[in-house]
């Protein structure tokens, strides 16, 4: 990949993190920074896997705000983002077994186990709205 096109998708893709860190999401960019936050993982956690695609991510970043807006929400946030920082997100998706890679997706843990999941097909044809209602659900659920 040329420098100026590397130099292209970052401009393109930082509005994208910028949607999720700005909620004090925090990026795990590297496999080992995966698995720091994911080994011996006390209370819950958020970990959203970002992805340019629109027509999902664009209502997947909206309704993950949303469901943040709760009371009750997981001790820890995390985000991996899909065909960018590509080893993370090979290792962060190694925890949600058995679900097949899917992006953008969205898993609650707890305790480092995968207690809920959100597949692209689930996000696909979504409301923001609708997103954020089935988070809330499982924050209420698995975060208290």
């Amino acid at each position: 990949m040329s420098m100026s096109f590397q130099m292209y998708m970052d401009d393109f893709v930082q509005p994208m993190r910028d949607e999720l860190t700005r909620l004090g999401i925090t990026e795990l960019r590297t496999p080992e920074e995966v698995e720091e936050a994911f080994n011996n993982m006390k209370g819950t956690a958020l970990v959203v896997v970002n992805s340019v695609c629109g027509c999902a991510a664009g209502q997947c970043r909206p309704g993950v705000g949303k469901a943040l807006q709760n009371e009750v929400k997981p001790d820890r946030l995390y985000t991996v983002f899909a065909g960018q920082d590509r080893e993370a997100t090979a290792k962060a998706r190694e925890y949600f077994a058995p679900y097949p890679p899917s992006s953008p997706s969205i898993a609650v843990m707890k305790d480092g186990e995968l207690v809920h999941f959100i597949e692209r097909h689930m996000i696909e044809d979504r409301s923001a709205e609708q997103i954020s209602a089935e988070l809330v659900e499982a924050f209420e659920k698995h975060c208290k």
